[in-house]
């Protein structure tokens, strides 16, 4: 068994099929077919469910998959150790990131590629839930996420920015007031909902609870310039962070009378030792860059 293998083995189950781990390692899918059977064969075990629809793992895949992953990252660091030796810094990492938030990342991601243009960055965009997941099981090295208190247990966490949420709405609704809205009010409007696990739709639902205001979702959805299409076009109000609504100026935004849904952005990262990447990364992720 060697690190390739290892390798092949978590594309494979980190992008769901043989064709996508062969584009991601840039090989052809029989490649990556003929890494994984000998490796099986070797074990003597196989390591995934193989269907003409999916990829599965095994039982076996499960635990070796988590396995694999700590060898690799064991193995990064010690190259990682030889070149700051020598000077320079090279590696690999993966950060995760929730819609809406990432984009934020580019002056912190500019400094990182002008100081080590030898280390490679992946985003992996996805709901929090996810994200917290991947750092648990090292397949995401550090995240820019809103997670609340029970979802930071077990991590390390800095805070970044914390802000309100406003209710974004196409400027041909009505409303009582000009420039607020009452959680009552919202609640009998077509309303424009993120999927469940998404930190946004986490917020609005405790905010809504609070309020004691149940409110009933008309569209339902998990992307954010697809909310903002639905209310351009008048087609229902939608709560998003007002950073986020900054983006798209032609909505008309309004601001909750009271207790408004908030979401407080940090920079978390699985607890133990950093590897020189991801420490030289996480050195410019700071509130003036996001």
């Amino acid at each position: 068994m060697d690190l390739r293998q290892m390798e092949v083995v978590v594309a494979v189950a980190e992008e769901g099929g043989f064709t996508a781990a062969a584009r991601r390692l840039h090989v052809v899918q029989s490649a990556v077919s003929g890494t994984v059977r000998a490796l099986e064969k070797e074990m003597g075990t196989r390591l995934f469910d193989r269907t003409t629809h999916r990829v599965a793992l095994t039982p076996a895949g499960e635990v070796f998959v988590p396995a694999a992953r700590a060898a690799l990252r064991a193995a990064e660091q010690a190259r990682a150790a030889v070149d700051v030796a020598r000077g320079e810094l090279r590696g690999q990492v993966t950060v995760g990131t929730m819609q809406g938030v990432w984009v934020g990342l580019h002056r912190a991601l500019a400094r990182l590629r002008a100081e080590h243009p030898r280390v490679v960055v992946r985003l992996r965009q996805g709901p929090v839930a996810d994200i917290r997941e991947a750092l648990r099981d090292g397949s995401v090295d550090l995240a820019v996420v809103a997670l609340d208190r029970q979802q930071q247990r077990g991590l390390l966490v800095r805070p970044l920015a914390r802000e309100e949420m406003v209710l974004a709405a196409s400027p041909v609704r009505g409303f009582a007031q000009d420039d607020q809205v009452t959680f009552a009010e919202v609640a009998r409007m077509p309303f424009i909902d993120f999927t469940p696990g998404w930190a946004i739709r986490s917020a609005v639902d405790r905010a809504f609870r609070a309020a004691m205001v149940e409110r009933v979702p008309a569209f339902e959805v998990n992307d954010i310039v697809a909310a903002s299409e639905l209310v351009r076009h008048d087609l229902g109000v939608c709560v998003i962070p007002e950073s986020i609504a900054a983006r798209f100026p032609d909505l008309a935004l309004r601001r909750f009378v009271r207790n408004p849904p908030r979401w407080h952005v940090m920079v978390v990262r699985p607890r133990g030792e950093t590897p020189p990447a991801t420490a030289a990364l996480l050195r410019h992720i700071t509130p003036a860059a996001v």
